[in-house]
């Protein structure tokens, strides 16, 4: 089929990275967004194989955050900074859809302002009903977020596949990036330093925590972090987080539509990351298209990252709520990095995206013994300091 006229629902990153790309081609691409571009509750971070792949991100005169600490806390008020040699790039989700829209437009898109309530996919043509009036188009991208619900053919993710956030825009600001995690708790807050506010959340599964549970858990961040939420906007929103059958199995794409970003559930099910997914996802559809070969989209996706996605399904779980050497994962690993300038180097590339979790457990195994001598080391330090104190002393 002659995929020419294409229609895009959703603005955000996943759908218009692909109209860009379809436009430069010379298709006649319409992108659908009811906000176009608006205030997403999330960091906003791009890692460094997001600015490796679209330099632009890093390179443009929009504002921007470039944060190069991390400041990990554990359950136990533990505490761990990682100085990255790769940047974090944190965009107010405004500026960032805003920027993208424009890009699209700029290569030939059409944007309309409207919401789309309903897909009809049955025919050799789609059919979209948008403020009111119908329209066709030869293929639909649906990029629309992780509650998409627009074509029947497609299975929604069920409640324990998705995470509810909530937080707030605080006009403050900052240089590093905070995260917490809490015990027995699938999930972490944040604080992102953005250009000109903070953007402090969390996040958690919708099946195992109330939205009152989270509230709670963040009010008590905010007081032991000092800080003031005066002038703050609250947010929610919703977020995919998929399982390992979801990632391998979920039909993400037919003769004449295919879903994009956070619509095929696209994220990190680690540290929730889908800004990378959804631009490097709607790169690939659109070279599918392309290539006349739409139903390849779903084999390159998982043979670009949703291969190294579904590992990081394998061990989510274990993350969050194992333990190791009699405490919590999370809280060693923050140990480990204050006592081991190797595994904290480890740490910092995977915070940065500079690691891939495909070759992590071996990075793993192949560091540990260097690890664990340091961290060794640095357990007796303390002891031969006092030692040789109380020797002079006497």
């Amino acid at each position: 089929m002659d995929m020419h006229q294409i229609a895009i629902v959703g603005g955000g990153p996943s759908g218009s990275t692909c109209g860009e790309r379809l436009a430069r081609e010379g298709c006649d691409v319409t992108i659908y967004d009811e906000r176009l571009a608006w205030e997403k509750p999330c960091g906003g971070g791009l890692t460094h194989k997001a600015l490796v792949a679209y330099p632009f991100l890093l390179q443009g005169p929009h504002p921007k955050k470039l944060v190069t600490t991390v400041e990990l806390i554990s359950s136990g008020a533990h505490r761990a900074r990682l100085n990255l040699d790769h940047p974090i790039v944190i965009y107010s989700r405004t500026v960032l859809n805003g920027l993208l829209l424009d890009r699209a437009a700029a290569a030939g898109c059409k944007v309309v302002a409207a919401r789309v309530t309903q897909i009809d996919a049955s025919g050799r043509r789609v059919r979209l009903t948008a403020a009111g009036a119908t329209v066709e188009a030869d293929f639909a991208v649906i990029a629309t977020g992780a509650r998409n619900a627009l074509l029947p053919g497609t299975t929604p993710l069920e409640r324990g596949e998705l995470e509810m956030t909530l937080g707030y825009f605080v006009p403050s600001h900052g240089d590093t990036i905070q995260v917490k995690f809490l015990p027995h708790f699938e999930g972490y807050i944040w604080s992102f330093p953005r250009s000109d506010h903070l953007s402090v959340g969390i996040c958690g599964s919708m099946t195992r925590h109330t939205s009152q549970q989270l509230r709670t858990s963040l009010q008590n961040f905010l007081a032991d972090e000092h800080i003031s939420t005066a002038g703050a906007r609250f947010y929610s929103h919703v977020l995919p987080s998929p399982q390992m059958q979801t990632l391998r199995g979920r039909c993400i794409a037919s003769s004449n539509w295919a879903l994009a970003g956070d619509a095929a559930a696209l994220v990190d099910p680690i540290t929730g990351e889908g800004l990378y997914y959804a631009l490097r996802s709607g790169e690939l559809l659109a070279e599918s298209l392309l290539d006349g070969c739409v139903t390849q989209y779903p084999a390159r996706v998982r043979a670009d990252f949703s291969r190294d996605l579904e590992f990081a399904t394998r061990v989510a779980r274990q993350v969050y709520r194992g333990n190791f050497l009699g405490g919590s994962v999370t809280t060693r690993m923050i140990q480990f990095i204050g006592r081991s300038a190797t595994f904290q180097t480890l740490m910092a590339d995977l915070f940065s995206g500079a690691q891939d979790y495909a070759s992590l457990k071996r990075r793993l195994w192949s560091q540990f013994g260097m690890t664990l001598s340091e961290v060794v080391a640095s357990l007796l330090r303390p002891r031969t300091s006092l030692a040789r104190q109380t020797i002079g002393g006497a």
